[in-house]
């Protein structure tokens, strides 16, 4: 237990040095662009692939596992829409890019650590921490809500191409059940709620990553404590803030 207060505590003070009020404006806008191209756009790829197969999936099991005379057939576009709105382009897709980005920023900042980086910026004057992570930090929440956007497209999208490729169901069946009691605050409570995740996913892994002692294998077990502890986080969070937004 006091390990892990300890712990919060370094967390907490961490993120007051990366709050800290930016000392060049130009130097910060600069990182920022480069963050945003490293963490959000090189995952657009990814993001779109397996949205659009998870999708398709989704699609498939549902049409063979609730099929019956008594339902009527758009029940699959419906429950395929409620599942990607609801939990997968938000919740699971930021699960997905915490192993992805989270272990990127924390591999990245613990070998500028032990390769005294860090140290040499503080010898600057520079606030490392403000510099190095606040960047990263304002890049995912910018960018993840983007990225669910596109997997909530991408995943209707496979959702349609199941049916007219593979002969699943017809597509106008599908589309009425995307189209049927359609509530637009599931879109904005995904978007709400990647927000969180992309603050949980930047700002942990960052901490992880920037407070590493030791070598280089250290480096290699914070950027797997940095995806674990994220993870457990996003599932934490996901359970209150479901209740919240959708109470």
């Amino acid at each position: 237990m006091f390990k892990a207060l300890k712990t919060v505590g370094r967390y907490l003070m961490l993120m007051k040095r990366t709050f800290a009020r930016p000392e060049r404006v130009k130097m910060y806008a600069k990182q920022l662009i480069k963050e945003i191209d490293q963490l959000g756009v090189s995952s657009i790829g990814i993001v779109l692939l397996i949205s659009f197969f998870i999708g398709a999936v989704i699609t498939i099991q549902i049409k063979f596992n609730i099929e019956s005379p008594w339902m009527p057939r758009w029940t699959v576009g419906y429950v395929t829409r409620e599942i990607m709105l609801l939990e997968f382009s938000s919740s699971i897709m930021c699960l997905i890019l915490a192993g992805k980005v989270g272990s990127n920023i924390a591999s990245e900042l613990g070998s500028m650590r032990i390769t005294q980086q860090i140290d040499a910026m503080e010898m600057m004057g520079v606030n490392s921490a403000s510099f190095l992570i606040l960047p990263k930090i304002v890049a995912l929440v910018t960018v993840i809500p983007i990225l669910v956007t596109f997997s909530i497209f991408a995943g209707i999208i496979g959702a349609f191409a199941i049916c007219w490729f593979g002969d699943l169901m017809m597509a106008t069946d599908l589309e009425y059940g995307l189209q049927y009691m359609f509530v637009d605050w599931f879109i904005w409570a995904g978007i709400i709620k990647s927000l969180f995740f992309a603050f949980i996913i930047a700002s942990v892994s960052s901490f992880f990553g920037y407070t590493v002692e030791g070598g280089s294998i250290e480096v290699g077990k914070a950027s797997t404590n940095s995806v674990v502890s994220c993870s457990v986080l996003i599932l934490f969070a996901d359970l209150i803030l479901t209740k919240l937004l959708t109470a």
